[in-house]
């Protein structure tokens, strides 16, 4: 075993692994190697959970593939902390997936990216020995053993770009004659490796074996046109001209005198300043690199929100495969997204580059099609890049694009461009925001180190623009500054302010509004109405309700939004924006629309989420009856919420906008809403019992119906405290508000909510020691439930009869009112309450020895668990059943559900998890 504390590294450049001094860790199959393999291709990176299943299985994932990665991360982490502690590599979980947080150069593949990119900058010597070293990190085919769906051709091209320049090094330093033995192989087996070819041809001539640099040519250029009808790229057909003449010049004179090869044919290089470093951006130059030579006329578009990097990233990769153009680079600002300027129509952008391929002012075409004609004639048979830089729209493009199958282009735009893709086939790319190192980096290379700086990356939402706004200003600014900007930063009101350059529109602020000014007018009043939206994130049936639009138009509006890479859609369905953009959209909800507007809207999102609350509150409790919400959005569409699972999957997606929306209620008085929704929100502890949330929804609902002076609601919430204090076992917390609860509902002369006051009022008392007093309010409370023929209240207080008669050791009284209160979870269809009363059955039983009877009851319930999706039960009901297991001797067994509890804790509430370590390490 290594020691703990040892440095992990990663290897993905052959067969995947983690490795620990010298030793290989073992991790698991090829399903664990595979996630390991993602999470590292991408580190630093959030990877969505839906791009993982979709990577190891191939767009048909098996029904429990989320449960699988759920499991796998579980057991990564465990193997990680084991091997190095809890201060190495971690993997964390950052919605809507995960992430792996390391120093990239632990991993092989960022440690060869970056030995290529200092090469690229060193003397033949350092270069040669810098590029061998990186060749040294393959052991074999990249990603060998994870399942074959995980593909990353990109690693195959970054090979042959250390390969080629490590020949490239090796023929300045004159060593032909190892690199014809090491080439010659190479292009036997691969005569379309055009740029090999050449080197090939060039060691052959050095070595004085002209006429064999000639003949290899000749079979390089026949296979390259049987095979694509075109001749060789115009670097190899030089190379091939300058042989016949024996005049071929070394590629670089000899060390300390180095002169550049003289172009074929001198070309355009129409490329701006690049920025001098870029943190953090290493997959998404990978993706670039991996799109250059394909020999297709390839188009890629890379896009973004305002600020992300888009243009900084674009002209630095340039830089760095310029020469990969033989025939030059033209870049041209499109200003589709200029505050100062109307974006340039094609026909100017066409005079640009038309001069810039060397024809005269009088012979360029008055007509913009002659223009285009022109344009592509000239570079049809040129292998050049164009980058297009700051596009609006797909049709601005497309008279730029190159016909030339060697060509390549890069756009780069606010909007996803996807119409590109449809009409061009162009490759998508998305930039997000940096991983926090890579933010931190920003900010220190403008203003150096500083303990502040963590948490200034944070507040400007790791988005390079802001980031290197807040770096300027403390470079500006004396020491004492910092903490100023911080302090502006923390406060959403003056965020955006803090992140304006004065005297200069290109703040974070301007860079919004630009991309505001240019959406379509009900594509931008659905954007100021997701600003009025108190919460993280909003749906389509949420924005339908709002802008009393069908679910099916809101989803459309969204994703145009999404389009333009103002909000995302983090999940199918759910839409967030950036914190910055957020920040953005409430300055402009609250600026642009008047305040009655932004009380309709608040008035429209309470009622929908009093409405869909209540529906998915009577899936999950199988409950007829509705709360009275008459005249709350009747209009509205609601989501059909068939199922238990998709209930609780909609109370979670929507949980931080319900309690968003709580607080902004109470902030505005509106204590009537308040309460309601808290009533309606409480449901949700069924599948999510965070003991933090639910006390703050509850006081928040009590505090409301007080200030509302309603009785009702009082109650109802001072019972929903009572549950809490049952659920979490805490009874001094909760017998005075169960008490007060009593009081309350005699008061109001509400039967049915005197008898759930007095179902909780009871099983506090057991809670709290006094049983035979407990059982005694348990009864009474039973028979005004069979007085009052409720059946929901009856399956209840059976329920709870049976909870106290187990703490008194009654087990056979317990047993039979657990037997009745299963009879009316079933006739009432309720699968939650029925696999509660499965799991006390199986705990009533093991406890009187009818070992059979436990675990036929534990099964039962670990059966309709699993069938419904209740995970966490599911969790619980494993643990039942592992006691019953090894209480019978199987020890093996019981492990083994041990085990499986552990890792579903694990996943859906770790802080539970002490309670089956124990059962894992203790005595069989």
């Amino acid at each position: 075993m290594a020691e703990i504390g040892s440095t992990a590294r990663f290897r993905l450049l052959g067969p995947v692994q983690l490795v620990v001094g010298d030793r290989t860790v073992p991790i698991g199959g090829p399903g664990v190697r595979g996630l390991l393999a993602l999470l590292a291709l991408n580190v630093n990176k959030v990877v969505g959970l839906d791009e993982i299943i979709d990577a190891l299985w191939d767009h048909d994932p098996p029904a429990t593939a989320r449960t699988i990665v759920h499991g796998n991360v579980s057991h990564l982490r465990r193997v990680l902390r084991t091997v190095q502690g809890e201060d190495g590599a971690r993997i964390l979980t950052s919605p809507p997936g995960y992430l792996l947080k390391v120093d990239p150069m632990r991993i092989d593949v960022h440690h060869a990216r970056a030995l290529l990119g200092r090469a690229a900058h060193a003397r033949p010597e350092a270069a040669a020995t810098l590029l061998a070293e990186a060749l040294a990190l393959w052991r074999g085919p990249a990603l060998s053993g994870v399942p074959d769906s995980l593909r990353a051709p990109e690693l195959e091209d970054l090979r042959l770009a250390v390969h080629g320049a490590r020949v490239d090094a090796d023929l300045d330093l004159g060593r032909h004659a190892e690199l014809i033995a090491e080439l010659s192989p190479i292009v036997r087996a691969n005569p379309l490796a055009e740029r090999t070819a050449g080197q090939l041809m060039r060691a052959l001539y050095y070595a004085g074996r002209r006429g064999d640099a000639l003949e290899l040519y000749r079979t390089v250029s026949r296979a390259i046109m049987d095979s694509l009808g075109v001749e060789p790229e115009a670097k190899l057909r030089w190379v091939h001209e300058r042989i016949l003449d024996d005049d071929l010049p070394p590629r670089a004179e000899a060390a300390g005198t180095r002169g550049a090869q003289p172009d074929p044919e001198p070309g355009p290089s129409q490329l701006p300043a690049a920025v001098p470093s870029l943190p953090g951006r290493q997959a998404d130059l990978a993706w670039l690199d991996g799109l250059v030579g394909r020999g297709d006329g390839t188009v890629a578009v890379v896009s973004g929100t305002a600020g992300i990097g888009k243009s900084a990233l674009v002209v630095w990769w340039a830089h760095r495969v310029a020469d990969r153009f033989p025939d030059g680079v033209l870049f041209a600002s499109l200003r589709g997204f200029d505050s100062r300027h109307a974006p340039l129509e094609p026909a100017e952008l066409l005079t640009q580059f038309l001069l810039g391929l060397g024809v005269k002012t009088s012979q360029i075409p008055e007509r913009v099609h002659e223009r285009v004609a022109l344009y592509r004639s000239l570079i049809a048979r040129r292998r050049m890049l164009v980058l297009l830089d700051d596009a609006r729209s797909a049709d601005q493009v497309r008279p730029l694009l190159p016909p030339s199958s060697g060509s390549m282009t890069v756009v780069t735009s606010r909007s996803r461009l996807d119409g590109l893709a449809v009409s061009n086939a162009a490759k998508l790319r998305v930039l997000g925001t940096l991983a926090e190192p890579d933010a931190v980096q920003v900010i220190e290379e403008l203003a150096g180190p500083a303990a502040l700086n963590h948490e200034l990356a944070k507040l400007c939402g790791y988005l390079p623009l802001a980031l290197r706004i807040a770096g300027a200003r403390l470079a500006a600014g004396p020491e004492w500054t910092a903490q100023d900007l911080v302090a502006e930063l923390r406060d959403e009101h003056t965020r955006l302010a803090a992140l304006q350059v004065e005297g200069a529109d290109g703040g974070v602020r301007a860079a919004f509004d630009v991309s505001f000014r240019s959406l379509p007018a009900e594509v931008a009043e659905m954007l100021l109405q997701l600003g009025a939206v108190p919460g993280p994130a909003a749906g389509p049936y949420l924005m339908g309700a709002i802008a009393r639009v069908p679910a099916a138009e809101a989803r459309r509006r969204l994703r145009a939004l999404a389009a333009h890479n103002l909000i995302a859609e983090t999940e199918r369905d759910v839409f967030a924006s950036h914190d910055l953009v957020r920040v953005y959209l409430r300055e402009q909800a609250e600026t642009e629309l008047p305040a009655e507007r932004r009380a309709a809207i608040l008035d429209r999102l309470v009622g929908f989420y009093l409405r869909t609350g209540d529906l998915a509150r009577r899936r999950m409790l199988r409950i007829i009856d509705p709360f009275d919400f008459s005249g709350e959005l009747d209009d509205v569409e609601l989501p059909a919420l068939s199922s238990f699972a998709e209930a609780a999957e909609w109370f979670s997606a929507e949980w931080p906008n319900v309690l968003a929306t709580l607080n902004a209620l109470n902030v505005e008085g509106r204590y009537e809403q308040a309460w309601r929704l808290a009533q309606v929100a409480h449901s949700y502890r069924l599948v999510s019992p965070l003991l933090d949330e639910w006390t703050r929804v509850v006081d928040c609902g009590l505090r409301a119906a007080e200030s509302a002076d309603n009785l009702a609601g009082q109650c109802w919430m001072l019972i929903a405290r009572a549950a809490i204090a049952l659920t979490f076992e805490v009874p001094h917390s909760g017998l005075a508000d169960a008490e007060r609860a009593v009081e309350l509902a005699a008061k109001l002369g509400d039967s049915r909510l005197s008898i759930s006051a007095g179902i909780h009022y009871g099983g506090l008392i057991s809670l709290s020691g006094e049983h035979e007093r407990a059982i005694e309010r348990l009864r009474r409370a039973l028979a005004e439930a069979e007085r009052g023929e409720d059946i929901e209240l009856l399956g209840q207080v059976l329920n709870d009869c049976a909870v106290a008669e187990k703490r008194a050791g009654r087990y056979v009284d317990a047993i039979a009112h657990q037997l009745e209160a299963l009879a009316i979870d079933r006739e009432l269809g309720d699968d939650c309450y029925a696999v509660v009363s499965l799991n006390r059955l199986a705990e009533l039983n093991l406890r009187i020895g009818v070992f059979d009877d436990a675990e036929r009851y534990a099964r039962e319930a670990i059966e309709l668990a699993v069938r419904c999706g209740f995970d966490l039960q599911e969790g619980v009901l494993r643990l039942t059943l592992g006691r019953v297991l090894r209480t019978r001797g199987e020890a093996e067994a019981a492990r083994e559900e041990f085990a499986t509890a552990l890792r579903i804790y694990e996943r859906t509430n770790p802080k539970l998890t002490g309670t089956v370590r124990v059962e894992l390490t203790g005595p069989d």
